[in-house]
């Protein structure tokens, strides 16, 4: 991950990696592409949620025109070799009656291939952003990792991987006694509703023995909930108890400024540097 006292990453060292393999692995992709996958995430993510000028907007276009070709490759590849795999899975349902065509399946992997390693790459690295930077938490989890899974969703209330998500009212509605015709546009700030002093005691604490912080909306709410929450709650849990034991004294670079990317939803850090001192436990 980084050497004992020289600046590392654990965005690009850590997280970038374990989500995106984990999900590489479940769909049947090359796990050699890591940093072209991610290339292909940052500019949907990019020309999703960002503000890009028409030159600007370019470059991402033709990386997205890759990723759904690739997408369709890995259909076309699967119907040959019948991978042990998502999208082998999916191709042995057509030949069984399944209704799912091969644009599909290749849909579906053009979603999965992203959703199911950029936001899990967000929360590991906000993790150990937040709980490095409250020293405190950081010593508890290391001191009893069986206090992870509730530090992470006191992560995911005080800072989750999207902030806000957009909707369109199919009814008229209300919301917070406001009137919303049908067909408005909505903006849901989850991370607003996450620091809600109605329903959070002192909710801009940072807080892992919260006794309600899994009421958190960082996954979304009903029909709209996050269907991969435990898979990605696992693999931060994972993480953290491996470098929680292997680098207790992991620490965030002194000084260091932590940039964020500019879009409407995600709350992405650019880096996350770190140093420690002492040797790893193997």
């Amino acid at each position: 991950m980084l050497d004992a006292g020289a600046p590392g990453d654990i965005l690009t060292s850590v997280a970038y990696h374990v989500p995106t393999i984990t999900i590489l692995t479940l769909i049947g992709a090359d796990l050699s592409m890591v940093d072209t996958y991610k290339r292909w995430s940052d500019s949907r993510a990019a020309m999703t949620w960002g503000d890009l000028t028409d030159e600007q907007q370019i470059p991402h276009a033709h990386n997205l025109v890759e990723y759904w070709q690739e997408c369709q490759r890995l259909v076309t590849e699967a119907h040959e070799t019948q991978p042990d795999s998502m999208v082998g899975d999916l191709v042995r349902a057509q030949a069984d009656g399944a209704e799912i065509t091969d644009h599909e399946i290749a849909s579906v992997c053009y979603s999965l291939l992203f959703a199911g390693h950029e936001t899990t790459t967000t929360l590991i690295a906000n993790s150990f952003r937040v709980l490095l930077s409250h020293r405190q938490a950081w010593d508890a989890v290391v001191a009893d990792p069986k206090r992870i899974p509730a530090a992470i969703d006191e992560v995911l209330r005080f800072s989750p991987s999207i902030n806000a998500w957009r909707r369109k009212a199919l009814v008229d509605a209300e919301i917070g006694g406001v009137a919303i015709p049908a067909g408005a546009n909505i903006l849901l700030v989850m991370a607003s509703a996450n620091r809600d002093d109605s329903h959070f005691d002192a909710p801009d604490d940072f807080d892992i023995s919260r006794t309600n912080a899994r009421e958190h909306l960082a996954f979304g709410f009903g029909i709209h909930y996050c269907l991969g929450n435990m898979l990605a709650k696992l693999q931060v849990k994972i993480t953290i108890e491996e470098v929680a034991r292997m680098v207790p004294d992991l620490e965030l670079v002194p000084g260091a400024t932590i940039g964020f990317a500019e879009n409407l939803s995600f709350r992405v850090p650019l880096s996350l540097p770190v140093t420690w001192k002492g040797n790893r436990n193997a």
